[in-house]
């Protein structure tokens, strides 16, 4: 995480004597990265956070592979899907995968989380299509709506509160590295630049604690290794009093993210906002085309060699894609050329400006779609840049 943030009751020093009123200890707890050297935060619990009731049987969680889907540019046609689970564990379908990364979606009935969930695996980047709520943690309240990503750190405790009315669409990111800001926006001591596409006013962390005391039955699911292990609790994770450090979970809007434009076609590294191992994730938003006189809007043909591309259209209309429904992926694979379909590129010449706005991850080792996307193939799209 790119500043230090606290909040509620802390000690003025690490690991010494904080008392509750009754004179008994806080808890305190470390939750660190990379051993001791990465980024940290400090916790400080009423209860202590090993007291664990019972340890159920764990469930299987995983996605397999798809074998036989061979080297193609694909289109997944997820644009019209309702609901794709009961609770937010099972509506969780990821659709393509590697060794870095998953990426799908998630579209719950049910809107609020009886049970905590807590991704041992990787860390979590959900950017939010459609609805809005309440992310809890052990870290406090973060109100979250359409439009935000949503970074949560792997081991991050939590459960989702979403409002009842209206869509709920979600798409999920998981990564077996780090997410981080961009480290070309940063400077020596971690802060963001002046010409980067989003400063520390645009992230949002928590902004109040959650405090649940209450001694009960608390189920956590953690996901580990292909299996959520079922772990009850004789209190609630959330009985956290204060904490401070550098990691924690934040939101940070797609419609505050600033975009770089040039004279001509600017490349998709412009649009970053995001990086981790073996991938990258980009915005494309609303922004001025290119003002050289005889500037082609529309993006050039590309080989990606290495590399996967995949789009996840949000809103408007992309300019070099034709067919495609707001809530589709299109991946472009690593070996192969794309470009703008037939006719779109002398459409755009002209054109000042656009409103689209887009997700985009791209891999540095070859992505593969799961079974669970099969159903959503649009056997149509390899060959649609034919007239």
């Amino acid at each position: 995480m790119a500043y230090y943030y606290r909040l509620g009751q802390i000690p003025p020093k690490r690991h010494t004597q904080f008392r509750q009123p009754d004179g008994s200890l806080y808890k305190e707890e470390l939750v660190s990265s990379k051993g001791f050297s990465g980024i940290y935060s400090n916790l400080y619990h009423i209860y202590n956070p090993n007291e664990v009731k019972s340890i159920g049987e764990p469930k299987p969680y995983k996605w397999e592979i798809a074998k036989d889907h061979g080297l193609q540019q694909t289109h997944l046609k997820t644009s019209g899907v309702g609901t794709t689970g009961k609770d937010y564990l099972s509506a969780r379908r990821m659709l393509m995968m590697n060794n870095d990364v998953m990426m799908g979606i998630c579209s719950p009935e049910q809107r609020k989380m009886d049970y905590y969930f807590k991704n041992a695996d990787g860390d979590e980047l959900i950017y939010i299509h459609d609805g809005a709520g309440t992310l809890y943690s052990q870290f406090g309240k973060l109100e979250v709506r359409k439009g935000d990503y949503i970074v949560i750190p792997r081991t991050t405790i939590y459960r989702f509160e979403f409002e009842e009315e209206g869509p709920l669409r979600l798409l999920i990111i998981e990564s077996h590295g780090p997410i981080e800001t961009v480290k070309r926006y940063r400077n020596e001591v971690g802060q963001l630049l002046e010409h980067s596409p989003y400063c520390e006013r645009d992230i949002r962390p928590p902004h109040e604690l959650h405090i649940e005391r209450e001694k009960g039955d608390y189920l956590v699911q953690i996901k580990k290794q292909g299996m959520l292990h079922q772990y009850s609790y004789a209190h609630s994770p959330l009985d956290i009093v204060g904490w401070d450090g550098y990691l924690y979970p934040y939101a940070l809007s797609i419609y505050d993210f600033e975009p770089i434009t040039g004279r001509i076609h600017q490349p998709p590294p412009v649009h970053q906002t995001f990086q981790a191992w073996g991938f990258v994730i980009c915005s494309f938003v609303p922004r001025l085309f290119d003002y050289h006189p005889l500037a082609i809007p529309a993006p050039y043909n590309h080989s990606n060699i290495d590399s996967d591309e995949v789009l996840y259209y949000a809103e408007g209309e992309f300019m070099s894609r034709r067919g495609i429904d707001r809530g589709s992926f299109t991946i472009h694979m690593g070996g192969l050329p794309h470009g703008p379909h037939p006719g779109t590129v002398e459409k755009s010449i002209g054109a000042k400006a656009t409103e689209e706005y887009a997700v985009m991850l791209d891999t540095f080792r070859p992505l593969q779609i799961t079974t669970d996307a099969l159903e959503f193939v649009d056997e149509n799209y390899p060959m649609s840049w034919t007239d």
